[in-house]
């Protein structure tokens, strides 16, 4: 089987592997590629039905998208790679460490969350309904922007969510449920080495997303310290989900400290 397309940019140790979220892109790390690659070999993928990357609903989980990055990575013999994930791809990075430990040096979660088992009953009475699947889509990317966010950003961002095909989002949303009550925290809890988790925003009891404060906590966050008590946490405060674009030099230094933290850097 073909690997899914990735684009490696620049060299240097360790490797940096960057997997983006649900109906997202490898673009949505081009600031990090620019500002990382010249002192660290880069890789952005594009998961299965995403960007470049062709896929079927039926082929698509959490578990084969682990797969494929882990995949990329052994086709690449890299050396342990630290492995940054945003949103979904928390998960995605997650399982393609325990899938590759040897390839894996460190584990980056960019603005991670948790599904509640309670979202089946939303997602059952969304996609019920003919333009229930692009409102809640399109209602969602929306709500993971600022005021402060480009608004030509916000656009190219729904825009690109609204052009994932239905079977396949429709698909991942319910898979990114069962992962989440089923199978992340005690992947979590498998990894055995260095996680940081760069937070921008958590979802309230009513499903509103809210930026974070410096020194805040979240359901997510209590959880990710519960499976992994050594990881890291900063709060990139006042921004939206998308940290990497909204606030770019601020991600770049976290992902650059973290990378030198590194034992034997």
């Amino acid at each position: 089987m073909s690997l899914i397309h990735h684009v490696v940019t620049g060299q240097g140790q360790p490797p940096i592997v960057f997997v983006h979220g649900f109906g997202c892109a490898r673009t949505d790390w081009d600031a990090q590629v620019a500002q990382l690659s010249p002192r660290y070999q880069t890789v952005a993928v594009d998961l299965r039905g995403h960007g470049d990357s062709p896929g079927t609903a039926a082929e698509c989980s959490i578990e084969r998208y682990g797969a494929d990055v882990a995949e990329v990575m052994r086709a690449l013999d890299l050396p342990p790679a630290v492995l940054v994930g945003h949103s979904m791809g928390c998960r995605v990075v997650t399982e393609a460490a325990l899938q590759v430990p040897a390839h894996t040096a460190g584990v980056i979660l960019v603005d991670g969350s948790q599904f509640a088992a309670a979202m089946a009953s939303v997602l059952n009475e969304r996609f019920a309904t003919p333009d229930g699947y692009a409102a809640m889509t399109g209602g969602m990317f929306k709500d993971m922007f600022t005021d402060k966010s480009d608004p030509a950003v916000v656009d190219a961002v729904v825009a690109r969510a609204l052009r994932l095909p239905v079977p396949i989002g429709a698909k991942m949303l319910t898979d990114l449920l069962r992962y989440d009550v089923g199978r992340f925290a005690s992947s979590l809890g498998g990894l055995r080495l260095p996680v940081m988790a760069l937070q921008a925003t958590y979802s309230n009891e009513k499903r509103e997303r809210q930026t974070m404060r410096q020194g805040q906590t979240s359901p997510y966050l209590d959880m990710l310290k519960a499976n992994v008590p050594s990881a890291r946490v900063e709060i990139i405060a006042d921004t939206g989900h998308f940290p990497q674009l909204d606030e770019s030099a601020r991600t770049n230094a976290l992902i650059a400290s973290f990378v030198q933290s590194l034992p034997g850097r």
